[in-house]
């Protein structure tokens, strides 16, 4: 069973730092773009960030300069590490796979989501 288990999530103070996992079982993330996405309420989801194959990296302009992706092959594992959080960052945090690259592919796979909740 191919699966996408996201953690991290919380509730954080303005300018805090919080930093989402995204493992994934049954299958390699190394041959898959994994990418970061959110949705706030009564808001569409939107493209954060990913990470392809060989580690090309995008991001989306609301979080240049805050968010970093990574990843530890190792441990099958993505992360998006978040820091100067705002209030506007609050959102359920997704991290999904795609065979294709770029935040606008199509992607297959998606975990259950995470609860980020940044207080001000």
């Amino acid at each position: 069973q191919l699966r996408l288990v996201e953690s991290g999530g919380g509730l954080v103070q303005l300018g805090g730092s919080l930093r989402l996992s995204c493992a994934g079982s049954g299958f390699t993330l190394d041959d898959y773009t994994v990418g970061w996405f959110r949705q706030a309420p009564g808001k569409e989801r939107e493209g954060v960030s990913c990470i392809s194959s060989a580690s090309s990296t995008t991001y989306a302009d609301s979080v240049k300069g805050r968010f970093t992706i990574s990843r530890d092959n190792a441990k099958n594992t993505r992360y998006l590490q978040m820091n100067s959080l705002k209030p506007e960052d609050t959102a359920i945090y997704y991290c999904a796979a795609s065979p294709g690259y770029g935040l606008g592919s199509r992607y297959d796979y998606w975990g259950q989501g995470t609860q980020v909740t940044v207080s001000s």
